[in-house]
């Protein structure tokens, strides 16, 4: 349970961002602003970085949401950065079906006749590069050659039979209710292994405008085991201190009910609104101190009014902590210098191991 691994987690209490709207603060805890359409910051992470396999896409999201409120491309889309550095989705949010990458087998052609058909088609595409330069043909010329590369270590790395009952005891793969989560989490563990830079896991439910009672608790059991399975195994394979891992959602919930039914509904089908003025999320492993809980709400645990962390603050700490300037990773378009904090954000020195 999460419970035994709470020396690992940095707790951060006093946590804002800037709207309470689903579709805008998704936007902006994935790509750092609500409104204007940036590059991710799994996609600002690997264009600074790079990849360590270069047979596997740098940046990975897990079961990504493509529709309602939440879902958009953009979440872990390029932008104008070389579209190279996007995010692969593997699977669809809600799914049954285990997550995989779609076609990363040929079952038609040879690894042979494979080759010469790349070779050809990196041709004709090199070709017509010359006559059209266009950085949207780089980034399709490049992402051919990485899927053919793929074909030879993606389809292993995401059979999850290959690890121990242990193993999936371990991240609630053999019960139900943790079952999709747990195949999650697990999956994350053996992409970063495999030095996938930046992999994202995403869970939808979480928006209890009503029944919270009900609804709230059940999500806890759903996601309590895997997560504590992730931290627990990453750091029994020497990994955590080398990754960091962010569990946090776009915003909070206020402390007072919400009763969308206007003073109809008994107490315990209320729920809670959106609030993006205090919340909470947790860091583990990759440079901040475990066991630390900073900031704090008002007395109504509503507004943070200690040791206060903006979305954009985090995105600045989240950088530092991986070796990164947020102040120098920038990417000059349109006639201005762009970066994932924008002219915001400092780093958070306080949650540093």
């Amino acid at each position: 349970m999460l419970g035994n691994v709470a020396d690992e987690l940095c707790v951060l209490r006093g946590m804002q961002t800037d709207t309470e709207a689903h579709t805008t603060a998704i936007r902006q805890i994935n790509t750092g602003a609500p409104v204007q359409v940036r590059p991710s910051m799994g996609a600002w992470i690997v264009y600074g970085l790079g990849t360590e396999n270069s047979n596997m896409p740098g940046f990975i999201t897990i079961r990504p949401s493509l529709t309602g409120d939440a879902g958009s491309p953009q979440n872990f889309g390029a932008a104008f950065l070389p579209a190279i550095y996007q995010g692969t989705p593997v699977g669809l949010a809600k799914s049954e079906e285990p997550a995989a990458i779609d076609y990363s087998r040929n079952e038609k052609l040879t690894p042979g006749l494979q080759g010469r058909q790349m070779e050809m088609l990196r041709s004709l595409n090199r070709e017509f590069l010359a006559r059209t330069p266009d950085s949207a043909m780089e980034g399709m010329i490049e992402s051919f050659e990485l899927a053919f590369r793929m074909q030879s270590e993606a389809p292993g790395l995401m059979d999850l039979s290959k690890e121990s009952k242990a193993t999936h005891r371990l991240y609630g793969i053999e019960a139900k209710e943790t079952k999709d989560l747990g195949q999650q989490c697990l999956l994350a563990r053996r992409l970063v292994e495999a030095g996938v830079r930046f992999v994202q896991v995403n869970d939808d439910g979480w928006d209890h405008h009503a029944s919270i009672r009900e609804g709230l608790p059940k999500k806890c059991r759903q996601v309590d085991r895997p997560i504590a399975g992730l931290i627990t195994d990453l750091k029994a394979r020497g990994l955590l201190e080398d990754t960091l891992v962010i569990w946090g959602g776009e915003f909070g919930r206020t402390p007072f009910d919400q009763d969308l039914s206007l003073g109809k509904a008994p107490e315990e089908n209320r729920g809670r609104e959106h609030n993006p003025r205090g919340f909470t999320m947790w860091l583990a492993g990759g440079g901040v101190k475990g066991g630390l809980v900073h900031g704090a709400t008002d007395d109504f645990a509503f507004r943070a009014v200690d040791g206060k962390v903006h979305m954009h603050d985090l995105h600045a700490t989240i950088l530092h902590l991986l070796g990164l300037d947020h102040e120098k990773l920038t990417y000059r378009y349109s006639g201005r210098d762009f970066r994932l904090t924008d002219v915001y954000g400092r780093v958070v020195t306080e949650i540093l191991a």
